[in-house]
């Protein structure tokens, strides 16, 4: 028998392995690949890469007149479409001095905030089952389906709306109109209290996103993260609050705010979103009173010559729209800023040293949609 020594602390080489994820993967949330450089189980760095989707919506609006620009922001966050409509139809105004009637303004921001509803309810359902949860999608799912049923009695279409209009709303809404939305914020409220008690706190969830995909307020400042994911970080910006537009100014809600930046803030920053769009459809509902839908305008644009940037709060983050108009009835040029794109510089600090289970959770809790990154 040949005696063998064994030391107590040796040292070993380890090589960095490279591991795709996407851009065929149900988890990355459309067609994106992100480049995983892992030492066993952990990440030691992510590369991401888009364009497997790119839709030149920027470039096609230059040839499209304002009106029919609307279809082609329809198709960006296409689970926001009716925020998205109203980004652009807000700039096409402030270039054309124009300013839509109160009843058309209080229309557009109750469906704003009933697809911000749908749009959460969403994220809470297909984050839930990223990380294994199949229950709450048929709580979120159930009670999207009733906004996506309202939405189809107002403007024909579940989605790709093209309702939202520059001057105003396509036309007024029905004459059942608020006692049906209150019957469903009802509905609704319960669907949400229901995912809330089922996920929020449940141990499993918990040790999947406590303390994961941590970034700090100053990191993600210096990334360009905005809306539910930068306000989980400790800052409470909304641009509804800090630079306000349509009837929002009119409206008491409040600003969740997180403490960890992880991905259960991330998370429970929508669900809280949740509440205080229900509580502002409300106050629209008792404020709204009758009158015209759309301003006194010409039918077809033809904003004057000048340019202008407009933004506002859209499901993801801060959403803004560079307009410039050479005095034709089409413009001369537009580009965007998606919060879904900016929102994904941050994705290398969250991912740095994290296990290689947990990518899909910080990838979900960023909630991207890829209409708007490959734009």
């Amino acid at each position: 028998m040949v005696g063998v020594t064994v030391t107590t602390e040796q040292a070993y080489d380890t090589v960095d392995m490279m591991l795709n994820m996407g851009p065929q993967h149900p988890a990355t949330h459309g067609v994106f690949r992100m480049v995983l450089t892992v030492d066993g189980e952990r990440v030691v760095d992510v590369t991401p890469h888009i364009g497997y989707l790119h839709r030149g919506s920027e470039k096609l609006a230059e040839n499209e007149s304002y009106g029919q620009v609307v279809t082609l922001f329809d198709r960006l966050d296409y689970v926001s479409n009716l925020n998205n409509e109203l980004i652009f139809c807000r700039a096409a105004e402030r270039l054309m001095g124009i300013e839509p009637p109160e009843r058309g303004q209080y229309i557009r921001v109750i469906l704003a905030e009933l697809n911000r509803l749908a749009s959460h309810l969403l994220f809470i359902g297909t984050y839930a089952i990223d990380l294994g949860a199949m229950t709450p999608i048929m709580y979120g799912f159930r009670e999207r389906e009733r906004i996506q049923n309202m939405f189809e009695s107002v403007t024909g279409a579940r989605m790709m709306h093209n309702f939202i209009r520059i001057g105003g709303v396509k036309e007024d809404v029905p004459p059942d109109f608020v006692p049906r939305v209150r019957a469903l914020l009802d509905d609704v409220e319960r669907g949400v209290q229901e995912c809330d008690r089922l996920l929020t706190f449940n141990e499993v969830f918990l040790a999947r996103t406590r303390g994961v995909g941590v970034i700090d307020l100053p990191t993600a400042l210096s990334c360009g993260l905005t809306g539910p994911s930068l306000r989980a970080s400790g800052l409470a910006y909304d641009v509804r609050k800090d630079y306000p537009y349509e009837v929002y100014p009119y409206l008491s809600y409040r600003v969740p705010v997180g403490e960890n930046g992880d991905c259960w803030d991330r998370y429970y920053m929508r669900v809280l979103e949740c509440y205080e769009s229900l509580s502002m459809i409300r106050q629209c509902l008792d404020q709204m009173e009758e009158g015209p839908v759309m301003a006194q305008m010409r039918r077809i644009a033809r904003p004057p010559k000048g340019e202008v940037y407009v933004h506002g709060e859209n499901p993801r983050g801060d959403i803004g729209v560079f307009l410039v108009s050479d005095g034709t009835d089409k413009p001369y040029r537009v580009k965007v800023r998606p919060p879904s794109f900016c929102n994904l510089v941050s994705l290398r600090p969250m991912m740095r040293d994290a296990y290689i289970a947990d990518a899909v959770a910080i990838l979900g809790s960023l909630d991207i949609v890829l209409g708007e990154v490959d734009r």
